[in-house]
């Protein structure tokens, strides 16, 4: 009777474990990080019978909780969530980069002034047209500062994100070292590390939308994680090394420091991946359009010194240039200070602003402007079709994984059925147990 009992009352503790795992299952369907559990039981072994060997049929027993997740499709996971997030980085800088170009209407006041030109060239007399095209050198000026500003703020604002992306990493280390602590002293198949390893896979996979890295873990589940395409060992243990950001012009540098030691390292996928294209990229345009500049200053103001304005004295400077090639000015206030006729031209002659029409065509201001702008827009609509094939890839990796670690309610329900039997069974054996204790007594 003792051992009708004992086997009942293991079948009772066993599936009971096994459904409050069904139960956390349920429970937990649709919420995002958790990987589905199973409860793997074991037939009780009892020494004895013939020779010493084992008897089983003995009972049941819990051998432990274990995760319905496979390693291989988790770093798929991240692999594309990697390669995603770098794109979607990337693209955010093209998009300050074209709305720096294309909102403070550079283009359009370039034609402008060029435009204004010409209409004074057919009245080079006339006041009123040289006003106008001092306003619309005035609006170009402008237009030029803004412009540099704006993709100084979209640097200013790079380097703000990419602070906050490596104070995240870093934060996301310290997690990770933690919750390898936690499954050190947890110790594998139990709830407890099943719920650990769920964070741990969490991190993982929020670190690698920072950053691309490689990943193993040791046989009770800590990860031991590197940065980069071979780059440093990032976490190891309950150690985590800290990353930083810095950047000069275009050239942005990722320092980890482990310890005493420093190693820097070049992600190729993930948000700092992104960001340090979007650096490159606004450096380029940045010292392109100031080159624009420099050189549109150089010739309209040596243009305006080689002629005549209408009082017959040398053309005067008609911009002028503050601390950054971009930051324009103008500084003739006169509208009769331009300079329209060439050296023993009359009042009427415009053989000067011929000669910067001339240099519009031949320097190529305005097509090197649109150059910057369509090309750059290219970028962007390509970075569009590529961000949709990536999400593909990552919503196709995203079901793979859910097809083995997701929660299936249709099989929680036939466990469910079928442990509750169990259950049923073995809470009746004990009761049969007592039954044929309690007969036994009686008849005595």
């Amino acid at each position: 009777m003792s051992d009708m009992l004992s086997i009942g009352a293991t079948g009772v503790r066993a599936y009971q474990t096994a459904l409050t795992t069904v139960g956390d299952n349920i429970a937990n369907t649709g919420v995002a990080g958790y990987t589905r559990r199973t409860t793997t039981l074991a037939q009780v072994t009892s020494v004895g019978g013939i020779a010493g060997r084992g008897i089983t049929g003995s009972g049941v027993t819990v051998t432990g909780i274990s995760r319905e997740a496979e390693a291989w499709r988790a770093s798929a996971v991240r692999s594309a969530g990697a390669d995603l997030a770098r794109t979607q980085a990337g693209s955010v800088w093209l998009d300050a980069i074209q709305g720096s170009l294309t909102g403070n209407h550079l283009s359009d006041r370039l034609t402008a002034f060029f435009t204004s030109a010409r209409a004074l060239a057919a009245d080079p007399t006339s006041v009123p047209q040289r006003a106008v095209l001092l306003e619309s050198a005035a609006a170009l000026a402008s237009s030029f500062a803004a412009t540099g500003r704006a993709l100084d703020r979209s640097m200013a604002e790079l380097d703000s994100t990419a602070k906050q992306a490596t104070d995240q990493l870093n934060a996301l280390g310290q997690s990770l070292a933690k919750v390898n602590d936690g499954l050190a002293r947890a110790g594998p198949g139990g709830v407890t590390a099943a719920q650990l390893a769920d964070q741990r896979d969490q991190i993982l996979e929020q670190m690698s939308a920072l950053a691309d890295i490689g990943v193993a873990t040791d046989h009770v589940g800590r990860a031991t994680v590197t940065l980069g395409a071979s780059g440093p060992t990032f976490v190891i243990g309950t150690q985590a090394g800290h990353v930083s950001f810095d950047r000069q012009g275009g050239a942005t540098a990722l320092v980890m420091q482990q310890g005493g030691s420093f190693q820097t390292f070049t992600p190729v996928g993930g948000a700092l991946a992104g960001i340090a294209e979007g650096a490159t990229r606004i450096a380029d345009t940045s010292a392109s359009l100031d080159a624009l500049a420099t050189d549109f200053v150089t010739e309209v103001n040596a243009v305006q010194a080689a002629g005549r304005d209408l009082d017959g004295q040398p053309g005067a400077a008609l911009f002028d240039v503050g601390d950054t090639p971009t930051d324009l000015r103008v500084i003739l206030t006169d509208p009769r200070g331009i300079a329209a006729a060439a050296v023993g031209g009359g009042t009427r002659d415009a053989a000067n602003l011929a000669v910067l029409d001339s240099a519009r065509g031949s320097r190529g201001w305005e097509g090197a402007l649109t150059g910057l702008v369509t090309g750059n827009a290219a970028a962007l609509e390509s970075r569009a079709l590529v961000t949709q094939a990536q999400s593909a890839i990552r919503d196709g990796a995203i079901a793979a994984q859910a097809a083995v670690s997701g929660v299936d309610l249709d099989q929680e329900a036939v466990d469910l059925m079928r442990f509750q039997q169990a259950y049923q069974a073995s809470s009746r054996v004990i009761q049969v147990a007592r039954d044929v204790m309690q007969t036994i007594l009686d008849i005595r």
